[in-house]
């Protein structure tokens, strides 16, 4: 009797830890679609049931650690890099593993684009997608461990 509880224990453990890596929150590695280096470090957060992400590291070694968002036009302009919110308001979609209705900003351009996110390969990745009208980009983001 008390193997069985210890199994059911363990089951429910390991279950609900797989069910937990499905979900966009956690710490991300970005690549740069160029050179395909780690660029940053992502800590997307949830909150109220809508998830927000911060660059917590700039990872590139070419790029100013104090840097600031000069392309930003909104409340984000000329605030650091490091610690600024580049996801806002993702949404889970009913029944599904994706996560959309928000915005994400490129920093690199300033502007905001329709977000997508979708957990991959047991939620060790993370396909984020950002379009405008449809027309957009897709990058993987890999799980830190």
């Amino acid at each position: 009797m008390l193997q069985r509880m210890l199994f059911a224990a363990a089951a429910l453990t390991a279950s609900s830890f797989v069910c937990a890596q499905m979900s966009p929150v956690g710490t991300w590695n970005t690549i740069d679609d160029k050179t395909k280096e780690i660029k940053s470090e992502i800590v997307i957060t949830e909150t109220s049931g809508a998830l927000n992400g911060k660059v917590s590291k700039l990872l590139r070694k070419d790029v100013d650690q104090k840097a600031v968002c000069k392309e930003c036009t909104d409340d984000r302009k000329d605030k650091p890099l490091v610690g600024l919110e580049i996801i806002r308001g993702a949404k889970k979609a009913d029944g599904k593993d994706v996560w959309e209705d928000g915005k994400i900003l490129d920093p690199e351009n300033g502007k905001n684009y329709t977000l997508r996110l979708t957990p991959i390969e047991g939620g060790k990745k993370l396909e984020v997608r950002g379009s405008v009208l449809g027309m957009g980009r897709t990058q993987t983001w890999v799980r830190v461990q």
